[in-house]
């Protein structure tokens, strides 16, 4: 198994801005306001799935739209004016966005949510149940959470020890590669096995290992 130097080595050479230019956290420091950035940080994990240069001008797509001020976006925001008109992203149409951002809306007006029922939609919000690992959620967290060169730390009410690792493709195979795990799958189960083996690395702060495991993993791909 891999040891805490290597993966700690790992992850200082993986926890650098630059590795954010082509990464969904790219879009997190074009903002000032705080509730632009949790707004940003919330669509652009949402939307980190499938090919990474599909995504990320989807994303683009998006904040280009909002403008310079996600959060008055979002509070003005009409969908009978269609600013999202034909708008898709492989299971996501314009109703999906539109509603998204409705939900937004809901929560930072009134402190109440909706709760869509389009097929679009539920995949933006998968269900752990269902096998789901909730790496986006994993991934907003950490950027909200940790703080440093790519995570903003904007939130001190959960502590970096609760984050659980988010679980792609280049985590699962590097971990098991490393020996960090036996039979990972991309499921809840996995993400807290995973998060549990890091702790014993460092146990105030086992997310900061996603840099490792990820980074490692993209560029060895």
């Amino acid at each position: 198994m891999i040891t805490k130097d290597e993966l700690d080595y790992l992850v200082k050479t993986y926890e650098v801005r630059t590795f954010t230019n082509d990464d969904p956290s790219q879009f997190l420091r074009k903002y000032k306001n705080e509730n632009d950035i949790e707004i940003t940080s919330f669509i652009a994990a949402l939307f980190a799935f499938g090919k990474r240069e599909a995504f990320i001008q989807k994303l683009n797509e998006i904040f280009d739209k909002m403008g310079n001020s996600p959060y008055n976006f979002l509070l003005t925001f009409d969908e009978n004016k269609k600013p999202f008109k034909n708008f898709k992203y492989r299971f996501i149409k314009e109703e999906d966005l539109n509603n998204l951002i409705l939900c937004l809306k809901k929560l930072y007006s009134e402190k109440k949510s909706l709760n869509p029922d389009t097929v679009g939609f539920k995949h933006l919000f998968p269900n752990p149940k269902k096998g789901s690992a909730l790496k986006r959620y994993f991934m907003f967290l950490r950027w909200m959470v940790r703080d440093g060169d790519v995570d903003l730390g904007l939130w001190n009410f959960i502590p970096k020890s609760k984050l659980l690792i988010p679980m792609d493709t280049h985590v699962i195979q590097q971990a098991k590669k490393m020996g960090l795990i036996n039979n990972p799958k991309a499921d809840f189960k996995s993400a807290i096995e995973l998060t549990n083996v890091l702790k014993t690395f460092d146990p105030k702060d086992p997310a900061k290992y996603d840099f490792a495991l990820f980074g490692y993993g993209i560029e060895n791909d």
